[in-house]
């Protein structure tokens, strides 16, 4: 969230938790919220660079104020943090706690083709050397975050937590799947929009 879509909430950017799209950070912090285990594929070592959205463009204008001289190639690698996925479900443990929320971590069969645990070195010191004065993953944007997913968490589609596709087939049948029950509610009965079309149009 930036400051200005901070002003109001029609102006929120999309949270997304599914299986494919959604953040890891969102994903938990939605799991966290309506009270299931935080998903962990595998061993939970998968390491990646994370950056603030805030911090996005001001990285580019960084470069741009800044062009290589004629001839040479300048690589920028445009994260200033990195967190496994299990240091992740422990940091939103910790948040949740603070709202006396209890979090159980579970560690699930890794659907993704990828290692488990591996190294993961990056440098990434050219752009804060030029200038950027990066927004690291406080506790108190997890306190946002987890503020959110408890604000909304009556819209959250249980069926979207677990995955529902295996990296390592050719082809999914992916269809609706309900998790593991949540402790906020029960989920509300999926409506069928096609066969509901179909129902007014004979009665039409």
């Amino acid at each position: 969230m930036t400051d200005e879509t901070a002003l109001d909430e029609v102006l929120i950017n999309r949270f997304d938790y599914d299986d494919v799209f959604g953040t890891v950070l969102n994903r938990f912090c939605v799991q966290a919220a309506i009270g299931q285990p935080l998903t962990v594929y595998g061993k939970g070592g998968q390491t990646r660079g994370f950056l603030d959205i805030r911090d996005t463009v001001r990285c580019i204008e960084i470069a741009c104020h800044n062009p290589a001289a004629r001839g040479e190639c300048r690589v920028y690698n445009q994260f200033t943090e990195q967190f496994s996925v299990l240091e992740l479900a422990h940091l939103v443990e910790s948040a949740a706690r603070k709202l006396d929320v209890v979090v159980e971590i579970d560690h699930i069969p890794d659907p993704r083709v990828e290692a488990e645990q591996h190294y993961y070195n990056a440098k990434h010191s050219k752009l804060i050397d030029l200038g950027l004065q990066p927004h690291r993953l406080s506790d108190s944007l997890l306190d946002s975050l987890m503020n959110i997913a408890m604000k909304y968490r009556d819209r959250v589609d249980v069926s979207l937590m677990l995955p529902q596709v295996n990296w390592r087939e050719p082809k999914n049948d992916r269809r609706i799947q309900m998790s593991m029950p949540s402790k906020s509610a029960a989920p509300e009965p999926r409506l069928d929009l096609a066969a509901s079309a179909g129902a007014k149009a004979k009665r039409g």
